[in-house]
């Protein structure tokens, strides 16, 4: 089916029918959200990863949805009024979630950043030779940090 014949066939769903699917799939984006948020709050990287196929599927839907219920707005508000304010206040529960989730992956990300830094400059001390210079003090090395890292991700 093409691309045009999906946003057909959308646009012709009976109003409450579009907003019923749109609904579910809204849910359904909403609840994996907050499973990743958790997942990454209790610092299971991998597993909120293992969210992201299902995620994106769900978002891609969700945008397809959207946009029909744009195109579709003055037949669906005569049509199914109480289904398109429920969507109205489902996206806004998307929207709050969207922005804790982004916060934490912000907050993961800084940390993760952070600890390879302290790393890295505990590496690049290690390997700073002990020995003295001419003057009698430690020589210095002008590296505060270990010029490269390898971080072995395979289990």
């Amino acid at each position: 089916m093409s691309a045009a014949e999906r946003l057909s066939a959308l646009d012709s769903l009976p109003a409450a029918e579009l907003c019923a699917s749109a609904g579910e799939t809204l849910a359904a984006l909403v609840d994996i959200m907050n499973r990743e948020t958790t997942l990454l709050r209790a610092g299971h990287l991998r597993d909120s990863a293992a969210l992201t196929p299902e995620k994106t599927r769900l978002a891609q839907d969700y945008v397809g949805f959207a946009r029909s219920i744009q195109r579709q707005a003055d037949r669906l508000k005569a049509e199914a009024p109480a289904e398109l304010e429920a969507l109205r206040l489902g996206h806004e529960r998307l929207a709050t979630q969207m922005a804790e989730n982004l916060r934490v992956i912000a907050t993961a990300k800084a940390v993760t950043d952070d600890l390879l830094t302290d790393v890295a400059v505990l590496v690049g001390q290690q390997e700073r030779p002990a020995t003295y210079g001419a003057n009698g003090a430690m020589a210095e090395d002008p590296a505060d940090a270990a010029l490269g890292i390898a971080v072995n991700k395979a289990r």
